[in-house]
């Protein structure tokens, strides 16, 4: 059976071309992408497509943009069995991370994907990326979509969005999950690792949630961060998040002037999340005696989320709700399998 997928071009690095008589880059005209990457042609799927008006750099990624994302899924989701989202690749973890959080009860494949040659160059990764990006949203099992959630494909690897982060600006192999596994592999055929796919929400209705809130801040610990800046980011006005980015397994500085203002800030109503600040392993803030301060006075183990699963959560759930203890509650869970069960 032939599926109907929708390919959304929102702009970076695979959208481009080498224009020999000006001897620059040019975007693809996606209308016309089969022209440029003819072996779409052999897979076996409708493929629709709709662009950005202007393509954007991922660096301007922002929430409105992401809403724009998921209205354009809400609008399209009866007519189409899978999604295809083409994105700069050094804020797609950001974005996978939100539109998780945004598509309740989502039972469709929403694959992001992007490259670090653009697509009209000679040794590009963009087309492989592409092809196998829109074969796996395609890809369904006894009328199933094989794949029911938001994740990244990138050089033959497909991760669950909210789990993956990229790690290096010039190789291939651009992102990782190492808190969870790789979803799929592409090789000679498509491995799906099934045990670790999302089962879906089938017969559910989608509900896309499109509130965020700006008023949040990532607080990356070092030796010999000055106390004062920590005041000064507790005391800016209309704050109501702080991301701790902490050493090791949540430990922070026993520095009183740091502690005293991260307890300030707790009290003040501001929500503190601690993940930490490696790319693999999980906080456990009662480890070490100046994390379990953070957790006395009131600072949320963010287990192991990324940076980009944790800030875009927070922002969510500050936009979404009111109640504090309900948004530190729901810090503490698994909404979309962003993160693993507490220590």
């Amino acid at each position: 059976m032939s599926r109907n997928i929708l390919l959304i071009y929102t702009g970076g690095t695979i959208g481009m071309k080498a224009d020999f008589e000006r001897n620059a880059l040019i975007p693809v005209d996606f209308e016309h992408i089969f022209n440029e990457v003819p072996e779409l042609k052999r897979i076996k799927c409708r493929l629709s497509i709709q662009s950005f008006k202007e393509p954007i750099d991922s660096s301007d990624m922002n929430p409105e943009i992401w809403v724009d994302l998921a209205t354009r899924i809400e609008n399209s989701y009866e007519k189409f069995d899978g999604f295809v989202i083409l994105h700069g690749s050094d804020t797609m973890a950001y974005t996978a991370s939100a539109l998780s959080f945004m598509l309740e009860n989502l039972d469709k494949p929403v694959i992001l994907t992007g490259s670090q040659l653009p697509i009209g160059t000679l040794r590009t990764d963009g087309k492989e990326n592409l092809i196998t990006a829109i074969e796996i949203a395609s890809s369904f099992r006894n009328d199933r979509p094989i794949v029911p959630e938001v994740a990244i494909y990138f050089e033959y690897r497909l991760y669950r969005g909210n789990r993956a982060r990229k790690v290096d600006a010039e190789h291939f192999n651009a992102f990782e999950t190492l808190n969870y596994p790789f979803l799929a592999e592409a090789g000679v055929s498509i491995s799906y690792n099934e045990e670790v796919i999302s089962k879906g929400n089938p017969g559910k209705k989608l509900v896309v949630l499109k509130k965020f809130s700006k008023d949040v801040v990532i607080l990356k610990l070092f030796p010999g961060l000055n106390p004062h800046v920590v005041n000064s980011i507790v005391n800016i006005p209309g704050l109501k998040g702080i991301l701790i980015e902490s050493f090791g397994s949540g430990n922070a500085p026993s520095d009183k002037g740091i502690l005293n203002s991260l307890d300030e800030a707790v009290k003040k109503g501001i929500v503190v999340l601690n993940i930490t600040q490696c790319h693999g392993g999980s906080v456990f803030q009662k480890k070490y005696k100046n994390g379990q301060y953070l957790e006395e006075i009131g600072v949320i183990g963010g287990e192991d989320l990324t940076t980009e699963a944790a800030i875009t959560k927070l922002m969510f759930l500050l936009g979404m709700m009111e109640d504090r203890e309900e948004i530190k509650r729901k810090l503490k869970e698994s909404l979309r399998g962003e993160m693993s069960d507490p220590l």
